[in-house]
């Protein structure tokens, strides 16, 4: 099997081809397979390549547990660098079919290599239906005790679910979203962020991502805990995240969350794996 691996700020991803739908049956295999960093090639997820009708080019992404997502921010620019400089799809605007619907990304490029992908992340969600939850409840500065401590999470839905804790790094412990993760509030668990406030055009996140625990980014995630901070008031419209893998610019406007930055290159080769 050909691959390549790729990483946005360090949330890394390998690259499949099936355009033939080769693969469909057994993907979650193949991811759990892959995805493993001491039998596999190591990655937090892959993504499958897949033609489609509705847009330009279809993502699938499995995680490393081999569970589904609908929808990662670093994958989607990493897919996305990924068809433009293969010359699969060459254009300065691509639509890509998502688990969480079609999304539009603008492609700077030069010399046939990306330098810079913006994504139109959509409009996020704190209805309880679409994240869901399984109370009818709003989740924004919302008091929970989870395990005998107490936190105020922001909940909502930013292509998939993500709660967003507001306070010092120093102060969490990662694992703590292991917990969050899986209570019975969730009904399909949640990805959680904690978040640092650093002034009102900058934050620090770390994520613990459901399907995969702790990365070094997510894009979905800064995503959320961008626009979870604007909603509560603690920043202002454009905002740079800064992650343990690098940063990231958002951009909120009408309540739509764009995601600037880049992604890179890891390696290419061929795995032996029996399918």
């Amino acid at each position: 099997m050909k691959f390549t691996k790729m990483h946005g700020n360090g949330n890394d991803f390998i690259v499949i081809e099936d355009f033939e739908r080769r693969y469909l049956k057994n993907q979650e295999n193949i991811a759990m397979e892959l995805c493993h960093r001491n039998f596999g090639i190591g990655a937090d997820g892959v993504l499958f390549v897949r033609n489609t009708d509705e847009a330009d080019i279809e993502m699938v992404i499995i995680n490393s547990d081999g569970s589904y997502a609908a929808m990662c921010g670093n994958g989607l620019r990493c897919f996305v660098k990924y068809v433009y400089e293969k010359d699969i799809v060459k254009a300065d605007l691509i639509n890509v079919k998502t688990g969480d619907g079609i999304k539009s990304v603008e492609i700077k490029g030069e010399n046939g290599i990306t330098q810079h992908i913006k994504v139109n992340m959509g409009n996020p969600s704190f209805d309880y239906k679409d994240i869901p939850l399984s109370e009818n409840k709003t989740l924004i500065d919302y008091p929970i005790i989870i395990k005998n401590r107490n936190y105020n999470i922001t909940t909502l839905r930013m292509g998939v679910p993500h709660t967003v804790i507001f306070g010092e790094l120093k102060d969490f412990n990662i694992e703590d979203g292991k917990d969050i993760e899986t209570n019975e509030i969730f009904k399909e668990g949640t990805n959680v962020n904690f978040c640092e406030i650093v002034n009102r055009n900058h934050i620090k996140v770390i994520t613990w991502e459901r399907g995969a625990g702790p990365t070094l980014a997510c894009g979905t995630g800064n995503c959320a805990s961008a626009f979870a901070a604007k909603t509560l008031n603690l920043v202002d419209n454009k905002i740079l995240v800064e992650v343990q893998g690098g940063k990231l610019n958002i951009l909120i406007e009408n309540n739509h969350v764009f995601m600037i930055g880049n992604a890179e290159f890891i390696c290419e080769g061929n795995i032996l794996m029996d399918l």
